[in-house]
């Protein structure tokens, strides 16, 4: 089999020979260098598969997710489902040199952002200067004014960060959009290599493969290094909303693999501007809290003074220095969508660098300019809400009726600083499962950086699928499933 395989052809003997790939860059087939010899052993070996044995392994994959109750929730107008993520057999390879990109822009990335929330509830520079308008930033509805001021530990304000890629035509990784706030969907990554290595050992055999199973322990570091200063041994516990909340499974999740106390707002109380967890031994004190909880939620002192889900005094005691908050608040404003077209002229003010990964083309609609050009081009657009996520709420210009499109237009007129558009990016695909066999579906990548003393990025990141055919959304609430990454090592 050949390193380079024609666009648009069927890819050769076995379980390839009826996959036929459109002009998208396949993750597998697709190379403008020869083939590293990982691709090409997975690829022979994927070629040798049964395609019966491969279903057969599929539905073992999901039995398990089953059993092991590794859910997530989605919420229709009146119920709540639990389901497992899709998980497709077939992995996604990255090699060295591509992580090596993506991992150096994705570092970039988070120190900019970092770098950029200090400056906005500081001294404002970046607003003075004029890079990015004042309104932008400070009538953002995720600009906490209870920060300003606020000397957070380290200057982190984004312990931990999802930044969503894809690659274009041509194989170049595009930034999608920033996860500042609460990213989820680490523990599928992890969970995705446990499966693969049980279900697929023949296909990884052999394989120098990155590990992902450090990133609890590296979670747990990152955000032990920013704990208060003077703490010798801090006490770190997981915030979560409860079991009612879409990702609680990862709520247990992380707080195993980091061996710390899984908490909601009722076990933690403010002494004296302290915080302290509630046990069977009486109070001990808390000194990080990793909230999986957002802003308006954690303080009703503060915030929603009809939270029973936070803790009131929390934000006292935060901006006392008692205790660290990760993420922090108000870094909502960094993952804005507006913000984010920003971001490669945020990274040139702060570090004097050129952006590492380039952002995705985008259109401000709260700019003249850009909201005429939205409106002109509509059904050629991707259009997003800024403050929304999960895939809800956007316009795919494309696949829209007119009768969508008009719908959208009018919202578009009567509150144009809600959205950004963006062309549709014929995403890169890769080989799926399917009912008819392997066939090419499109994929994006989050890699999670962790960040205390310095930036570490967990090899590969949540592959999403869209498992519908010829579909651009991969989110899973919208249908998506997932794959695990592989990134080779050398």
């Amino acid at each position: 089999m050949n390193d380079t395989v024609g666009r648009g052809q069927g890819q050769g003997a076995g379980l390839f020979a009826t996959y036929d790939v459109p002009s998208s860059f396949c993750e597998l087939m697709h190379r403008a260098d020869p083939a590293t010899p990982g691709l090409r052993c997975v690829r022979d070996r994927l070629a040798h598969f049964d395609l019966d044995e491969l279903r057969r392994r599929t539905a073992a994959v999901e039995a398990q997710l089953y059993r092991l109750g590794i859910t997530f929730t989605v919420y229709t107008d009146n119920q709540a489902i639990d389901r497992i993520l899709p998980f497709d057999v077939v992995p996604r390879i990255l090699t060295a040199a591509e992580w090596d990109h993506v991992e150096r822009g994705v570092r970039q990335r988070v120190q900019a952002i970092n770098l950029f929330l200090w400056d906005i509830y500081h001294d404002r520079h970046i607003l003075r200067d004029g890079i990015i308008p004042s309104e932008m930033v400070l009538g953002n509805a995720n600009y906490c004014s209870a920060m300003v001021g606020l000397d957070v530990p380290g200057g982190v304000y984004v312990h931990v960060n999802g930044t969503d890629l894809v690659r274009d035509p041509a194989g170049r990784f595009l930034i999608l959009e920033d996860n500042a706030r609460t990213p989820s969907g680490v523990s599928y990554v992890i969970e995705n290599r446990h499966m693969m290595l049980r279900m697929m050992p023949d296909l990884a055999s052999g394989l120098d493969i990155r590990p992902v199973d450090e990133y609890g322990p590296r979670l747990h570091r990152a955000l032990a290094e920013t704990a208060p200063q003077g703490v010798d041994d801090p006490q770190v516990v997981l915030l979560s909303p409860g079991i009612y909340n879409a990702a609680y499974f990862e709520h247990v999740f992380l707080a195993r693999e980091m061996g710390i106390p899984l908490v909601e707002g009722r076990d933690l109380m403010v002494v004296d501007g302290r915080v302290f967890m509630r046990t069977v031994a009486g109070l001990s004190p808390v000194h990080t809290i990793y909230r999986r909880l957002n802003d308006d939620f954690l303080d009703p002192e503060v915030f929603n003074p009809d939270s029973l889900l936070g803790v009131p005094g929390l934000v006292n005691a935060y901006r006392r220095g008692n205790v660290t908050i990760a993420n922090a608040l108000g870094t909502g404003v960094a993952d804005d969508k507006a913000v984010y077209a920003y971001m490669p002229r945020i990274i040139r003010y702060y570090l004097d660098q050129d952006p590492i990964l380039d952002n995705v083309e985008t259109h401000i609609c709260a700019e003249k300019a850009g909201l005429d050009y939205t409106l002109a081009n509509l059904e050629h657009l991707v259009v997003k809400p800024v403050g929304e996520s999960g895939g809800y709420g956007l316009l795919i210009g494309p696949h829209a009726t007119a009768a969508e499109l008009d719908d959208f237009r009018a919202r578009l007129m009567a509150d144009p600083a809600n959205y950004i558009s963006q062309p549709v990016i014929n995403l890169s695909v890769s080989p799926t499962l399917c009912p008819a066999g392997l066939e090419a579906r499109h994929v994006d990548l989050r890699p999670f950086a962790v960040t205390g003393k310095d930036t570490w990025v967990l090899p590969g990141g949540l592959s999403r699928v869209a498992l519908r055919k010829g579909s651009l959304v991969v989110n899973s609430s919208q249908g998506g499933g997932s794959k695990d990454t592989w990134v080779l090592a050398s």
